[in-house]
């Protein structure tokens, strides 16, 4: 769309025009992503899993055949030295050349069945992996590609749509609880937490030094992320009476945006 005017300069029918037939439960869930300047879909076709597409007029730039579409959204980034899109299909993850679409590796999970939806976080070279069935793994590189074995595994957090954060050597996560997790030292616990705020999901906006967690009861939680146990440094009921804030928040300078199943609201923070 035109930014001055709203005015539409293209679009396109993604799962139709390019033959994705599979059943999305959820719909199409990942964001489109801007890589060497192509923009980066996944409708999840035969012929077209992936799809590289010119960002000013929509036409079709590469095409990468492959399995129907998982729910997480893809990352560009260069690991282990190798410049790379890395995201999941419906049964493995892969990285890919943003250059022409070629697939250059593919990680099958030990337990298959997971949904795929929180999103593969990059910390150094490693890469870190949550899903439900699998809990919570640090992945090592050789050459761009990833390791099949995993360097550490952490089954407790096994969120199947709450995609965790990373503050420095730490990882935070939701799942029955606030975990704490050592990046750099083989995802060893530094502290959880329970509350009636951590169930199965939450979404987390983290600094250096904070966490902004919303709940998926409607509250809203201030962490300190350096602490060497949970400190709560404030909280705020957002949504009296609710159990289904999913929608991840919208922080823009001071104010925080918030959606419920019924309500949008804004806060000043």
């Amino acid at each position: 769309m035109e930014l001055k005017t709203g005015k539409v300069l293209w679009k396109k029918e993604v799962r139709k025009e390019f033959g994705a037939t599979d059943e999305m439960k959820w719909g199409m869930a990942s964001s489109p992503l801007i890589a060497q300047g192509k923009l980066i879909i996944n409708p999840g076709g035969p012929d077209a899993a992936l799809v590289a597409l010119e960002p000013k007029t929509g036409d079709v730039l590469w095409k990468s055949a492959g399995q129907p579409a998982a729910f997480a959204s893809f990352l560009f980034t260069t690991i282990s030295g190798k410049e790379q899109l890395v995201g999941y299909d419906q049964t493995s993850l892969g990285g890919w050349d943003a250059g022409n679409g070629k697939r250059l590796w593919t990680l099958t999970p030990e337990n298959d069945h997971d949904f795929n939806v929180p999103t593969p976080l990059v910390w150094k070279d490693k890469l870190l992996l949550s899903t439900e069935n699998n809990g919570t793994r640090l992945f090592g590189f050789d050459a761009g590609r990833i390791i099949a074995k995993p360097l550490a595994i952490y089954e407790p957090l096994a969120p199947d749509m709450h995609t965790p954060v990373i503050v420095g050597h730490r990882l935070f996560g939701v799942y029955n609880k606030l975990h704490c997790l050592n990046l750099a030292d083989s995802l060893k616990v530094v502290w959880t937490a329970e509350d009636e705020a951590f169930t199965e999901y939450a979404t987390i906006i983290a600094t250096e030094d904070r966490l902004l967690i919303t709940s998926q009861n409607g509250q809203l939680l201030l962490v300190d992320a350096q602490a060497d146990s949970f400190k709560l440094i404030s909280r705020l009921t957002v949504f009296p009476d609710e159990s289904g804030v999913y929608a991840h928040p919208a922080l823009v300078g001071k104010r925080l945006y918030l959606r419920s199943s019924t309500h949008v609201v804004c806060l000043e923070l």
